[in-house]
């Protein structure tokens, strides 16, 4: 009975680390829809960049739209990554506790710790870029209005 005891210990310890992961998991979700609109937005551009010439205004404003938007991407997928690699460190860490308490392991507690704490900076990581990603979309949305009234 006390394996089960243990095992029952740990369901109820991994209760905050699957919150985490659900969290992580509507988390992932935003950040396809601001890659997929990001990823439209440029293929949009795209086929419409060939109709300007190009050295007129709106080319260049194009051009510059285009950069920003390779930025977002590339920031996009950089966080996507790190929240993927959150996730998989906690799924890891639910994982190690369960075999710990199967296994009556006594180094779980330090794998546990070392895998949560990665995971949090994965995630703190992946935080920073999808502000940094959010900035640069209010940056092009700020550069279309200033273009806009003719600053």
């Amino acid at each position: 009975m006390p394996v089960f005891d243990d095992i029952s210990h740990v369901i109820q310890l991994s209760i905050a680390p699957v919150f985490l992961l659900t969290a992580i998991a509507g988390f992932v979700n935003a950040l396809l829809g601001r890659l997929a609109r990001a990823i439209d937005r440029r293929r949009t551009l795209d086929e419409l960049l060939p109709a300007y010439v190009a050295e007129s205004e709106t080319h260049v404003h194009m051009q510059y739209e285009l950069k920003l938007l390779a930025r977002r991407i590339k920031l996009n997928l950089w966080a996507l990554g790190l929240a993927v690699l959150s996730a998989l460190l906690i799924c890891m860490l639910i994982g190690v506790a369960f075999i710990s308490a199967y296994f009556e392991a006594r180094m779980a507690g330090t794998a546990v710790a070392i895998l949560f704490t990665a995971s949090i900076l994965a995630l703190t990581a992946c935080l920073l870029l999808f502000f940094r990603e959010v900035m640069l979309a209010g940056l092009a949305v700020q550069h279309n209005i200033d273009t806009k009234r003719g600053a």
